[in-house]
């Protein structure tokens, strides 16, 4: 008996995706959690585990395949050694007996959601990602038809699902299509140069940013903070840390400037918010997501409801976070949301910029470098640390004098660092 492993759905935008790479070769024996493949999408690169048991027959598609459609068959699963497999036919539109996979991410992820198999209990048999849409938009599961393998619904199944539409009235006439916009012409280059391809993380940061820049009526405020009174705060409660153990932290100034916002962001709730066409949702939690460096681009760890802990807690969730996004282990729960941004480049000497929103997120904070400038402080000329942050606000969402708002109460709580602490 064979089985049929499908190119599974890792993310919500995925249609196709990359097969980066084989880990089990053909003739090999897979056991349920065995890593079959890496699988780049558009979202993320992920490892394929098998739940089915048996025997890898015949790859169907080879390393580095790209445009691979979901639920295109991969490869063939049989139940013993040797077994002879017919080749699946080219035009099932909906395969069935797919081995069911489970997608755990594994390397520089950006965003997406994977696909995993439910247990035989469960009633409804469906994705999770198809649940969770369901559970979004209201749909009642009970009432679609899985197309999926073993009937199970996926995702594909919701998008054609029809909503609660008055009966069909005669179709009004298409107007005709407007002419395709001519290509830009191809730059001219002279001179030597090496090519290295974009990854799909790339491609994907270039258009989401792209989109953001076009789409989302930015505009801009900054704010010069002196940090002194920061950087005092921060050594005392440094110097009070276990030197090792469960208890030890190491507080950053970046850990600081999160509990800043996520109190500014409690205080103005508006701000924390994202633009839709029918409304604005002002999201409930305080999810704050800090922008990491990796190889090949960034990924926003989040820190869940930034507002209710401690700095301690903070500091060590941001460390093993970030440790995990540069070593490509964050789940995908971890990375996936967020209300608001922020994007510190003060390490690398940066005194100030300007940061692109990341949409759906309605604001991200820029933050610059601290250094020593002069200041008047009563008519006088004297030296104070200071660091300027700017504000990328959607104005669909925020506009001018609350932004201002948010700014000076982060301000505030920067300059005056005991209320980080009540």
């Amino acid at each position: 008996m064979s089985t049929n492993i499908l190119m599974p759905a890792l993310s919500p935008t995925m249609t196709t995706g990359k097969l980066a790479k084989w880990l089990k070769k053909e003739g090999d024996e897979v056991k349920s959690g065995d890593i079959l493949a890496e699988i780049e999408t558009d979202k993320a690169t992920m490892e394929v585990e098998a739940v089915d048991e048996g025997f890898i027959a015949k790859i169907l598609v080879p390393d580095g395949t790209d445009g691979v459609a979901v639920n295109e068959v991969i490869a063939i699963l049989t139940a013993t050694k040797g077994e002879a497999v017919a080749a699946p036919k080219a035009a099932a539109p909906a395969p069935v007996a797919a081995a069911p996979v489970v997608a755990a991410a594994v390397a520089a992820p950006v965003a997406g959601a994977p696909v995993a198999a439910h247990a035989a209990e469960e009633r409804i048999f469906a994705s999770p990602l198809a649940r969770r849409i369901a559970k979004q938009s209201g749909v009642d599961l009970s009432r679609i038809k899985g197309s999926g393998p073993n009937g199970r619904i996926v995702k594909a199944d919701l998008d054609k699902a029809p909503a609660a539409a008055p009966a069909p009235v005669a179709a009004a006439p298409v107007a005709a299509a407007p002419a395709p916009k001519p290509a830009a012409p191809a730059p001219v280059i002279t001179g030597a140069y090496k090519a290295s391809p974009n990854s799909t993380m790339r491609k994907v940061i270039a258009r989401r940013l792209t989109e953001s820049k076009q789409n989302v009526p930015h505009f801009y405020l900054n704010s010069h903070i002196e940090i002194d009174a920061l950087l005092k705060l921060r050594a005392e409660l440094n110097a009070r840390s276990p030197k090792e153990g469960p208890g030890s932290f190491k507080l950053s100034v970046n850990d600081l400037i999160i509990k800043g916002c996520a109190l500014a962001l409690r205080r103005h709730p508006n701000v924390n918010a994202s633009y839709t066409e029918d409304a604005i949702l002002l999201y409930d939690d305080v999810d704050i997501s800090i922008a990491v460096a990796i190889p090949d681009g960034l990924i926003t760890p989040i820190i869940r409801k930034a507002d209710e802990r401690g700095l301690p807690s903070i500091s060590n969730a941001m460390k093993d976070l970030g440790a995990r996004a540069k070593a490509g282990k964050l789940k995908p729960e971890e990375f996936q949301g967020g209300g608001f941004s922020i994007s510190n480049l003060g390490m690398f000497g940066i005194p100030d910029f300007t940061a692109i929103i990341n949409p759906p997120q309605a604001a991200i904070l820029a933050v610059g470098a601290g250094e020593k400038r002069a200041v008047v402080k009563d008519d006088q000329i004297v030296i104070a640390t200071m660091m300027t942050v700017t504000l990328s606000v959607d104005h669909r969402v925020v506009d001018g004098a609350l932004g201002a708002q948010f700014l000076a109460t982060l301000k505030g709580l920067l300059e005056d660092p005991m209320g980080l602490l009540l």
